[in-house]
């Protein structure tokens, strides 16, 4: 138990593991986009060791896949690498495109929640400022909402963009799946590609085409 507590933070275990696989992951510098599955490959190439338990890595995966450093790596014609970073697999259109998607949508919701923590300082500012220059302030507030109204007009329709029919979802059953199957799973209103890739009782984690690792239930998996 002792061991285990060694590392529990993210960042501690992300160390870890460029200290483990120098060829595969890193902290700064270039980042290589990682094979599908690789949480399996790590989970047995760290069997024994207390260090790292499965849940931790699984998250400590889970924040290295969604940074913006790892998402800016996975782009049209890199290679997916294991853990002795052995080139595995090309980057296809797809897998680029998502991942330039999700890229901009944490981007976006960065900039936004720093454009709002920026008007709560201003409208904190305008409060207990001078009253000969409230005049002033007030004008440059609704200056400010002005631009953040449009922006967000503009937003909303880049947004809206027209739907796409896909093919029809069929279920599966829990007795055909296992680890290493292509599936689809259903995350809000769009399904996307995936591969299992560890097998829990009702809890199965599957490996986005982007290389996220995610957890989810049987009745959001189908073919």
């Amino acid at each position: 138990m002792e061991t285990e507590l060694k590392r529990t933070s993210t960042k501690e275990i992300i160390a870890y593991l460029t200290e483990k696989f120098p060829e595969c992951f890193s902290i700064k510098g270039p980042v290589k986009p990682l094979k599908v599955g690789i949480f399996q490959d790590l989970a047995e190439r760290l069997e024994g060791d207390e260090t790292v338990s499965k849940t931790r890595l699984r998250q400590a995966l889970r924040h290295y896949t969604s940074s913006w450093r790892y998402l800016k790596s996975v782009k049209l014609g890199a290679f997916r690498v294991d853990v002795d970073g052995k080139e595995i697999a090309e980057i296809d259109e797809e897998q680029a495109n998502y991942a330039s998607k999700t890229l901009k949508e944490s981007q976006e919701k960065f900039g936004n929640k720093k454009a709002t923590d920026k008007e709560q300082q201003k409208s904190y500012k305008t409060k207990d400022g001078d009253k000969s220059s409230k005049g002033n302030k007030s004008e440059g507030s609704k200056r400010e909402l002005s631009k953040s109204n449009k922006f967000k007009q503009v937003k909303s329709t880049k947004v809206s963009t027209p739907k796409t029919e896909s093919a029809p979802l069929k279920p599966v059953e829990a007795t055909t799946i296992k680890v290493g199957n292509k599936v689809r799973v259903q995350l809000g209103n769009s399904p996307m590609n995936a591969t299992i890739s560890e097998i829990s009782g009702n809890d199965i984690s599957v490996q986005l085409d982007s290389g996220m690792v995610i957890k989810t239930q049987l009745k959001n998996i189908f073919l």
